[in-house]
């Protein structure tokens, strides 16, 4: 999907933006748009609040912030500035290809680490590797974590879900590499899709693969449906799960999954999270552990 983006400078007014509901108060996003272009992405319905096209927009233009380190510079050195938690690729992914070119995710890691300012980042991208100097760094000063996400190890699902990401083995061999590096790295399990990367066979793979990458945790998402990505979705499910999408008219009508089949999962990735040694668990609020629940089960095509 690369070979066809088009990539447009833009100028932020703001690097920082402000978080309500989440584990973190600040999200930072250098790029909007994702050449990536994993179908079930909730980022796409940002594309719907500057009147573009949620699907083919969303993977085939990408905004440059070409100003955001500087913006992110001057925000930190604010004598309020209170050293909160940063979150970076909460909305688009901050190791695309053009951040090669680029490099203003480095630039803002190098921005966060010299205020000591506690960053978390969300990738895809091997290119993450690049920056393990920087990372490290971070770490030290003000702490660095890196999730990265991985939604399945089987890669006829992965070609068919994420089409323009790198491989579900590197992406657990850039885990590794990042954690011999000190750099506190684990794996995102998410989003897990009901009725496609929900049976035990595909929540094993991953919880085995992170284990045996040195992953320092495992963190666990379902999937979710919001205006913009559902519609996105739905159409890519009638053309190749036409099975499943009157199954997910049902069980999505609305924006999550019921919260039944939430606990099963998570219930179920604890398991093997202990099975393979995984001692770290965090997952979203929805869910805490020792809740009762029962099964849900739900066909497989």
């Amino acid at each position: 999907m690369s070979h066809s983006a088009k990539y447009m400078d833009t100028e932020c007014k703001s690097a920082l933006n402000r978080v309500k509901g989440m584990g973190f108060r600040w999200s930072l996003n250098p790029y909007r748009g994702c050449v990536h272009g994993c179908h079930y992405c909730f980022a796409r319905r940002y594309n719907a609040f500057h009147d573009l096209n949620p699907s083919g927009d969303f993977s085939g233009l990408v905004f440059v912030k070409s100003n955001v380190v500087e913006v992110l510079r001057a925000e930190l050195s604010r004598p309020t500035w209170p050293r909160d938690v940063v979150a970076i690729g909460t909305a688009t992914d901050p190791y695309q290809p053009i951040e090669g070119a680029r490099r203003l995710t480095r630039g803002c890691l190098e921005a966060l680490a010299e205020r000591r300012t506690p960053l978390q980042l969300i990738t895809k991208g091997t290119m993450v590797q690049r920056d393990v100097d920087v990372l490290a760094d971070a770490a030290r000063r003000g702490g660095a974590s890196v999730c990265m996400s991985i939604t399945t190890m089987d890669e006829t699902l992965w070609r068919d879900l994420e089409p323009g990401t790198p491989t579900p083995l590197r992406r657990m061999q850039t885990v590794e590499r990042l954690a011999a590096a000190g750099v506190h790295a684990g794996v995102l399990l998410a989003p897990v899709v009901p009725g496609i990367t929900d049976d035990q066979e595909h929540l094993e793979a991953v919880v085995e693969a992170a284990a045996a990458h040195g992953a320092a945790f495992l963190h666990l998402n379902v999937l979710h449906l919001q205006p913009g990505t559902r519609e996105h979705f739905m159409d890519w499910l009638a053309e190749r799960r036409p099975r499943l999408h009157s199954v997910y008219q049902r069980l999505y009508t609305d924006t999550y999954a019921p919260k039944v089949l939430q606990y099963d999962i998570a219930d179920r990735v604890s398991e093997l999270m202990d099975a393979y040694g995984l001692k770290e668990r965090r997952f979203d609020g929805w869910w805490q552990p020792g809740q009762p629940h029962r099964q849900l089960a739900l066909t497989r095509v």
